[in-house]
C-alpha cells in the first residue's frame, strides 16, 4: 500500500489540473483510500500518470539491424552494471533493457513497438520481455500482407475480417499497422506506388482499398485502437496532397496518422520543400475521426528504420549513408539508414518546424500526441526539450533563430505564439495516447487505474522538470527515484483476442504452405511461453 500526499495533481482524463490531492494505491491499482502503508510527501511536487509512449521502434529484427550497423552509437549513454541493473549502451538504438531503464527514468511506464511483422512476432515478444519495467505491446504490420491483399482483391470482407482477427490472436499483437499500403508489396519488384489509386503487384488492389477495408475491419472487430497509418509517399516533397487524399478516402472512418510530420510536406521538390502542416491541421481540426502524432525532428544523429523499404532505399540514395534492406516473405519489408539532422540544412530545418507547427495548430490536444518516431526523427530522450519548445514561445523563437532561415520562410512557425499548458502536456504524453490506444486503465489517476505514476519537481523550466522525475511508480512499486533505478521488475504484455470463424485456418493453409518458408502449425506464437505476463485488452465487436 502507498499514499502520495500533498502533491499537485494533473490528471486531465478526470478533469484535474493543478489540485492538491492525495493518491492512494493498493495491489497495483489506484484506490479511494488506504490505511497504513508507505507514504510519499509530495508537497511542492507535480503528480501525474506514468507516460505512455505511443509509437517507438524498440524491438524486433530491424531494431537489431540498426544496433549492428551503429557501433558508433554504442559509445553514447552507457549504463554501468549495478547490483540491481544490467549494463547497456546506445543513444538512438539502445539495447532493450537500456531502453526500459531510460524510459522509466523519464517517467514513462508503457511503450508500444510501432511496427512488427507477424512472422517476427516471437522475436519481438522475446525482446519486449527483456525490457524491464514497461508494459508493452506491438502494432502488427498488415498493409502489404499477402492474405489481406488477396481477400480485398476477391471482395471477400468476411474472410478479410476473420484473417485479421486470426492474425492478431496468432501473433499476440495489439493493433493494425499499415505502412505505405501497396507500395511495400510493389517494392518486392523494385518499384513503389505514387498515389492512392495505383495498384499493388501481387494483387491489383490500391492503397485506397487497403486503408478503407482495414479501417472497416477495425470497426467491425471493435479493436481498441484504430488503424495506425504510415501514409504513401512518406518523406517526399508534396506528399501533403497524398495524406489529404487518404483522409478524404476514409470518409469518416477512424484513423490515426502516425509521425505526421513526415507526411506534411508541400513543394514540388527538395529545393522548394515547404510546410504543409496548416493543411493537415485544418483537416484534423474539422474531422474528429482523425488523430495524429508529431514525429518531431531532433537535430543530431538518428537511426532511421521503417517497414517502408522503398523510402529507406531513397534515403540511402539521397544521403549516401550505409543501408540495410530486408524482405519479410509474404508480409512486409524493412530498411535501416543512419542519418544526421542538421540545423544548417534547409530541408531539415523545415522538417523540424513542421512537427512543432502541427502540435501548435491542432486545437485539441486529445487528438495530437508527442512522438519522435524514435529513433527515426530523434531519440525519445529528447522529449523534455520538445516539451519546453511547446510550452515556452520565447525559447521556441530563440531556437528557431538558430536554425536555417528556411524554417521561418517556408513554415508558419515564427507566427505561432501558442504555449501548451502543463495539463495539455500531460494530455499529449499520457492521457491522450492511452485513450487512443483504448487502454482504459492507463493515462489517468482515477480509482481502478493502474498505479503507474510519475512525480516531478515543481520548477520553472519544463525541460529541467521532465528530465528529472523525483519518483516513478510502476504498478504501485517505486521503480526510480531521483533518476536512479531502485527496482527492476518485468512489464506486462498488452494484446487483443478478437473473435473469428475458425474456418479461416483451412482457407489460408494451402497458400500458406505454398508460399511461406515455415509450416502453418509453427506460425502462431505460444502465448503461455512468449507472453508469460499478459493482459488481454477487451474488444467491443459489433
Amino acid at each position: 500500500m502507498l499514499r502520495i500526499i500533498n502533491g499537485t495533481v494533473y490528471d486531465p482524463a478526470n478533469g484535474i489540473a493543478g489540485e492538491v490531492r492525495d493518491i492512494c494505491v493498493a495491489d497495483g491499482k489506484i484506490v479511494a483510500a488506504v490505511e497504513g502503508g508507505q507514504v510519499i510527501d509530495a508537497q511542492g511536487l507535480i503528480v501525474m500518470p506514468g507516460g505512455v509512449e505511443f509509437h517507438a521502434h524498440v524491438a524486433g529484427a530491424k531494431v537489431n539491424a540498426g544496433r549492428k550497423m551503429r557501433p558508433e552509437d554504442h559509445r553514447a549513454m552507457p549504463i554501468p552494471r549495478t547490483a540491481l541493473t544490467r549494463s547497456g549502451v546506445g543513444h538512438t538504438v539502445p539495447s532493450t533493457f537500456a531502453m526500459g531503464y531510460h524510459m522509466a527514468q523519464l517517467g514513462y511506464t508503457t511503450v508500444m513497438e510501432a511496427a512488427a511483422p507477424p512472422l517476427g512476432a516471437r522475436h519481438v515478444h522475446e525482446e519486449l520481455n527483456d525490457m524491464p519495467i514497461l508494459d508493452h505491446g506491438f502494432l502488427c504490420l498488415m498493409g502489404n500482407n499477402y492474405f489481406v491483399l488477396k481477400y480485398i482483391a476477391e471482395n471477400d470482407f468476411a474472410r478479410l475480417k476473420d484473417y485479421v482477427a486470426w492474425l492478431l490472436n496468432a501473433t499476440g499483437g495489439y493493433a493494425i499497422k499499415i505502412v505505405n499500403p501497396a507500395g511495400v508489396d510493389t517494392w518486392k519488384w523494385g518499384r513503389n506506388v505514387n498515389d492512392i489509386d495505383e495498384p499493388a503487384d501481387t494483387f491489383p488492389v490500391t492503397p485506397r482499398q487497403i486503408v478503407t477495408s482495414l479501417a472497416r475491419v477495425q470497426q467491425e472487430l471493435g479493436l481498441p485502437h484504430v488503424i495506425h497509418l504510415h501514409c504513401n509517399n512518406l518523406g517526399s516533397p508534396g506528399n501533403v496532397a497524398t495524406t489529404l487524399q487518404t483522409l478524404q478516402a476514409l470518409d469518416g472512418l477512424p484513423v490515426h496518422i502516425t509521425h505526421a510530420q513526415f507526411n506534411a510536406y508541400g513543394g514540388a521538390g527538395w529545393s522548394d520543400i515547404r510546410s504543409g502542416a496548416a493543411e493537415i491541421a485544418d483537416y484534423v481540426n474539422s474531422h474528429r475521426n482523425v488523430t495524429v502524432d508529431m514525429g518531431q525532428v531532433v537535430f543530431g544523429p538518428v537511426t532511421t528504420m521503417t517497414a517502408d523499404g522503398p523510402w529507406q532505399h531513397r534515403l540511402y540514395e539521397l544521403s549516401g549513408h550505409k543501408w540495410a534492406n530486408a524482405d519479410v516473405e509474404m508480409e512486409t519489408s524493412a530498411g535501416v539508414v543512419p542519418y544526421q539532422f542538421s540545423k544548417r540544412s534547409a530541408v531539415n530545418a523545415v522538417q523540424w518546424a513542421i512537427g512543432l507547427e502541427l502540435a501548435l495548430l491542432i486545437d485539441d490536444p486529445w487528438r495530437m500526441y508527442l512522438t519522435t518516431d524514435h529513433p527515426n526523427a530523434g531519440p525519445f530522450h529528447a522529449y523534455p526539450d520538445i516539451i519546453k519548445l511547446l510550452m515556452d514561445a520565447d525559447y521556441r523563437a530563440a531556437t528557431l533563430a538558430g536554425v536555417h532561415s528556411a524554417a521561418s520562410t517556408r513554415s508558419g512557425l515564427k507566427d505561432l505564439r501558442r504555449e501548451y499548458t502543463l495539463s495539455e502536456i500531460v494530455t499529449i504524453t499520457r492521457a491522450g495516447p492511452a485513450r487512443c490506444l483504448g487502454l482504459a486503465n492507463k493515462g489517468h489517476l482515477g480509482v481502478g487505474a493502474d498505479a503507474d505514476i510519475a512525480i516531478y519537481p515543481q520548477v520553472e523550466d519544463p525541460k529541467e522538470m521532465f528530465y528529472h522525475p523525483r519518483y516513478v511508480i510502476k504498478g504501485g512499486q517505486i521503480v526510480a527515484r531521483d533518476g536512479r533505478i531502485v527496482r527492476d521488475q518485468p512489464g506486462r504484455c498488452l494484446h487483443v483476442t478478437p473473435g473469428y470463424d475458425g474456418q479461416i485456418e483451412a482457407a489460408i493453409s494451402d497458400d500458406f504452405e505454398r508460399y511461406y518458408t515455415v509450416d502453418f502449425e509453427n506460425y502462431p506464437v505460444q502465448l503461455e511461453h512468449y507472453l508469460p505476463d499478459r493482459v488481454a485488452v477487451p474488444c467491443h465487436e459489433r
